[in-house]
């Protein structure tokens, strides 16, 4: 009866079986009488001992596959503290099934520009791996979050003939009979449209900016979610985005403890990410910054801004009450001070900048009418977002989060292009 198959993040519950695992040989080292063959499958590494002197055969196999061949090794489960994972297989059989010769990523360091241009095998090592799951665990765990609190996922087109707040950064692209469309920056208006029908909405997808950015926190393909609220302000917005980052990181703390470790990432720094966070106006954070970084009021903040302004702090900070100048056209505004667009950005701390962007939207039909020519907008491609306000409107709000920023921060990435799995930069579109 031939051995069953088991992964490798559960064989510590297969203690004393014979077991097979089917995987990459990630690394090998020994002498001329053991081999000790560390063997990946995507759910972690487990270390197989083949002995010279039990099996000749079988340890002259083991020793003739290269790095990254695709392996099946059999063995007998051991618990051992020392091992990579605590476990340790002792090999009774081995099989290769693809062979991988001159793998060109050896031990040896490797720049960034030669590791983007292979990431097709960077993404098997240990650190893209590990990012990667934690990756996997904040979908769901937003997704699992918002369905808690009965929101319905939307999808929002790739294809606008419009921008939300223009089109200097869209990419433009051929439609059908001489028009043109834009790969999409934002689903948010569309989620404005589906929120008036079903209360609670959200999309979740890739998003396109063509900004000629070189910053390590900009990506011109990212993923978005966008959840939009009727019936809501910008404090349940700040509320959710607040009960939302919390929930994302308790539950890779939950986990992803080994994925963690491997980015040796201050898991305390994690651990501090409880509600409530601090908040604070424009104001106050323009004040703030004026001494520390030379800030000038009525801009918007830049990432040495977003640095200063969370320095010292534990938590997100949330900024509230913006210039309506710095903000897009469909933020409401203040109905106490009409300067200010009742908009919120999450900063988080440790210096990785805005992830969260919000707040609630203009409901008056004359003032969005205004706001389009004001902005140089179109009125005939905005028609239908008219038409929200022209049939039963009502207070709504909600945010933008960006996931590979939120990886980026919850991982301790110092690049945005190792929160993705293939990277889209200013000057990168292989592979």
């Amino acid at each position: 009866m031939s051995a069953p198959f088991v992964s490798i993040r559960n064989l510590q519950n297969h203690e004393g079986k014979t077991v097979a695992v089917r995987g990459w040989l990630y690394n090998r080292r020994g002498s001329k009488k053991l081999h000790f063959l560390q063997v990946r499958d995507g759910t972690g590494i487990v270390q197989a001992v083949a002995v010279k002197g039990d099996d000749e055969e079988l340890f002259e196999r083991a020793g003739q596959s290269g790095q990254e061949a695709s392996v099946v090794v059999t063995g007998s489960v051991k618990l051992d503290e020392r091992a990579p994972g605590g476990v340790e297989l002792k090999l009774t059989d081995f099989a290769e099934v693809g062979a991988a010769h001159d793998y060109p990523l050896g031990k040896k360091d490797h720049g960034p520009d030669f590791l983007l241009s292979h990431r097709h095998l960077w993404l098997r090592s240990r650190r893209p791996t590990a990012t990667l799951r934690i990756r996997d665990t904040i979908i769901r765990a937003i997704r699992n979050h918002l369905y808690q609190e009965g929101f319905a996922n939307v999808d929002a087109p790739m294809f606008t003939p419009n921008a939300c707040e223009g089109t200097t950064t869209l990419f433009e692209v051929d439609y059908f009979d001489d028009t043109k469309a834009y790969l999409t920056q934002s689903g948010q208006l569309y989620m404005e449209a589906a929120a008036l029908a079903l209360g609670k909405v959200y999309c979740f997808g890739p998003a396109f900016r063509a900004e000629k950015s070189k910053t390590r926190k900009h990506l011109t393909e990212f993923w978005m979610l966008e959840p939009e609220m009727a019936y809501a302000s910008l404090e349940d917005a700040m509320t959710l985005a607040e009960s939302l980052l919390a929930a994302v990181v308790g539950r890779v703390l939950e986990e992803n403890r080994t994925d963690l470790e491997t980015l040796e990432r201050d898991v305390s720094k994690l651990e501090a990410i409880v509600p409530p966070f601090p908040r604070i106006r424009y104001e106050e954070a323009a004040a703030i910054l004026k001494d520390k970084t030379g800030f000038k009021f009525g801009d918007d903040f830049g990432a040495p801004d977003e640095a200063a302004i969370t320095e010292g702090l534990d938590k997100p900070l949330l900024i509230t009450h913006w210039p309506h100048e710095v903000k897009a056209f469909y933020m409401k505004r203040d109905p106490e001070d009409d300067r200010w667009a009742l908009g919120v950005d999450v900063i988080a701390p440790e210096g990785f900048g805005e992830i969260v962007g919000g707040g609630e939207r203009a409901t008056d039909l004359a003032f969005l009418d205004s706001q389009l020519k004001a902005h140089d907008l179109p009125e005939e491609d905005f028609r239908w977002y008219l038409d929200l306000r022209r049939y039963g409107s009502v207070p709504h709000a909600g945010f933008g989060l960006g996931l590979e920023r939120t990886v980026a921060w919850i991982c301790g990435l110092q690049h945005i292009r190792e929160a993705i799995p293939f990277p889209r930069l200013l000057h990168r579109i292989y592979p």
